[in-house]
């Protein structure tokens, strides 16, 4: 991101952390305009370049009580919701062209040894991302605030690993997600560490559709393990792909957001943007 852009970007997250904190109060548009120095005007043009959507209509997606109806409002089957929701590049379902292939043991044991990882910088909506790719598919993406450590975060996901400073195909692939653009969406592989019960739970969050929202519970359900909804918030908290694998969709029983690896801003920003994104499509 340019300075401008990271400026932006720095304005919507204050933003949504005051609505998300407020949000019972229904905060005047002004009033979180103050917030973050702008203008009421300059504020909601801002804003609805970012969302797609007016900061009020965003604060309704964020409520506790629009979560609630989100958890209540499940179809009879994922796949007819997802061609509801698959009208748009960002709609489609993931687990139309998301496709997880876990590490061998050796792989997983040895901590990728002979593994050849690349790994590249890239911007998304939501703020900076790395992203590393071995010559199977997408093994890590997450955000961050400082590449430096970001590098070693990676790292020690692969301690044994070769790196090099490389944007290839499988990583292109993998961020094209972020653009409007569905003719350029292909298969995206993801080549990961875990163990099957994580793998498991990786894969069941991919069914998920784009502006719906699950508990641990369900998801517990969703893979025949429904008293483990502990181990299946464990796994979920390890997820090494941002974003794609989309545990941000997943929220306490109560309708609260819960946390998430990468800040809970962050992950009401995700949940608010695609919902506005989804009900968009539906209007």
């Amino acid at each position: 991101m340019n300075e401008q852009q990271e400026l932006n970007y720095n304005r919507i997250a204050e933003a949504i952390k005051y609505i998300r904190n407020n949000f019972r109060g229904q905060p005047t548009l002004d009033e979180i305009a103050r917030k973050v120095h702008l203008s009421p005007f300059h504020f909601q043009r801002l804003f609805s370049e970012w969302a797609g959507t007016t900061p009020k209509r965003f604060l309704q997606y964020i409520s506790i009580e629009h979560a609630k109806t989100l958890l209540k409002d499940k179809q009879a089957t994922l796949s007819a919701t997802a061609f509801e929701t698959g009208l748009s590049g960002t709609g489609r379902l993931h687990d139309l062209f998301v496709k997880i292939e876990g590490m061998t043991p050796a792989e997983y044991k040895n901590g990728g040894k002979q593994l050849s990882i690349n790994y590249s910088f890239a911007e998304s909506p939501f703020g900076n991302l790395i992203v590393a790719s071995t010559s199977k598919g997408v093994c890590y993406m997450a955000f961050f605030t400082d590449e430096t450590s970001a590098i070693i975060d990676l790292k020690q996901k692969f301690p044994n690993a070769t790196f090099q400073r490389q944007l290839d195909a499988i990583q292109q692939h993998a961020l094209f997600i972020f653009k409007n653009d569905s003719s350029k969406l292909c298969d995206i592989k993801l080549h990961l560490k875990g163990t099957d019960f994580q793998l498991k739970v990786w894969e069941a969050l991919l069914k998920i559709p784009m502006g719906k929202l699950f508990t641990y519970g369900d998801v517990a359900t969703q893979i025949g393990k429904p008293n483990a909804s502990r181990a299946v918030g464990t796994a979920i908290g390890s997820n090494p792909i941002a974003f794609l694998i989309p545990c941000h969709r997943v929220i306490q029983s109560s309708g609260n957001i819960g946390g998430y690896m990468w800040g809970s801003t962050r992950k009401t920003a995700i949940i608010g943007w695609e919902s506005a994104k989804t009900n968009m499509v539906k209007e």
